[in-house]
């Protein structure tokens, strides 16, 4: 299955079904009167938060999603039923968009959460509904109304504790295997990660946490440069940062320059990622040039830039225990999910 974070589609609520002229014609019973029912309402659209889900590939195969109608009223008084609600469900960290202004809508980011995109329209009043003093016997009843229809950008944001970030072919990858049963390609040429990955680290105490690895960042992948622009929303829901760097075969690169970098692309995209916390690790200590080189690195980390420089090797696992438990003490408190939406909270102008 193709990983597809973005996408755009319509959604149609179903019309609320007409409202039934009709009169009473039971025996005995005189000058029955009016009795035409009420429609039913129409089915709404509904957005559902599954955790089943990682992509919005579904979403691709169909351009427009549309409740039912409901149906018209009767005679003696028989309403017409209310159509299904239509849910369509997503994964966790789905952005809705408004497809026109490009507005907010919502997003949903707690298991079971719902959003209400378009309500369905209310059932129209039968003719027993108009009956008057002066006009007993009425001959109007309401049409049904029209149900919301508008189109939808989806936006995917991965939820993960810990997002890995750093320029191509520092060990992103490499680490996510060696710390949990996700399987992202490795290879030795950059941007061999195209999509992000996600792998659930469990240590001996039970304890876990969600790591995503994201595809390589590089100078100018907040303008478009590289994938980049593409997937560093993607770091926007994560409670920590992991900086991966290591020694690069090219001169014009080194880990300082690196990490400088990186943080001036997330400076650009969303400063508010500056003051996420954040661990920098030397990757790739297997290697003896970098041993060599650690000591060094570390006092220049510490500085240039206030923070201790870890070491660890993903494919040796040196130091990768201790580097899991310190990511653990550094995790921030999850923040309360939202509560699931119910359909009576939904209000058309509530975006």
């Amino acid at each position: 299955m193709h990983f597809v974070d973005e996408c755009r589609f319509r959604v149609e609520a179903g019309n609320g079904g007409d409202g039934a002229v009709a009169f009473r014609r039971e025996r005995f019973i005189p000058y029955g009167g009016p009795s035409g029912g009420d429609g039913g309402k129409g089915g709404s659209v509904f957005l559902e938060a599954d955790s089943g889900l990682a992509t919005l590939y579904d979403f691709h195969r169909q351009a427009v999603y549309k409740a039912k109608r409901g149906e018209n009223g009767q005679g003696q008084d028989c309403y017409g039923r209310a159509a299904e609600d239509l849910i369509l469900r997503v994964p966790l960290g789905t952005v809705v968009l408004d497809g026109e202004s490009r507005k907010p809508m919502g997003e949903l980011v707690s298991l079971g959460q719902r959003l209400c995109v378009a309500r369905g329209g209310r059932g129209g009043k039968g003719n027993k509904h108009f009956a008057t003093s002066s006009d007993q016997a009425p001959r109007r009843a309401e049409p049904g109304g029209t149900g919301d229809a508008r189109d939808l950008v989806l936006e995917l944001k991965v939820m993960a504790d810990v997002g890995l970030l750093g320029f191509p072919n520092v060990g992103k990858s490499t680490f996510v295997s060696a710390v949990s049963r996700a399987r992202p390609k490795i290879a030795a040429y950059p941007f061999t990660t195209l999509v992000p990955h996600l792998g659930v680290v469990t240590l001996a105490n039970q304890q876990s946490f969600v790591v995503a690895d994201i595809p390589g960042l590089i100078g100018g992948a907040s303008e478009g440069v590289g994938l980049g622009l593409r997937f560093l929303r993607h770091v926007e829901r994560t409670r920590l940062l992991l900086h991966l760097v290591t020694l690069s075969p090219d001169p014009t690169r080194d880990p300082l320059t690196d990490y400088a970098t990186v943080r001036q692309e997330l400076k650009n995209f969303k400063p508010e990622l500056l003051d996420r916390p954040e661990l920098v690790v030397l990757s790739q200590a297997d290697l003896p040039e970098v041993q060599e080189a650690y000591p060094e690195l570390k006092a220049a980390f510490a500085e240039r830039f206030g923070v201790e420089l870890l070491l660890v090797s993903a494919a040796t696992h040196f130091q990768l225990d201790e580097l899991l438990l310190t990511i653990l003490r550094a995790l921030p408190k999850r923040e309360a999910p939202p509560p699931p939406t119910s359909p009576e909270s939904y209000k058309p102008d509530q975006y």
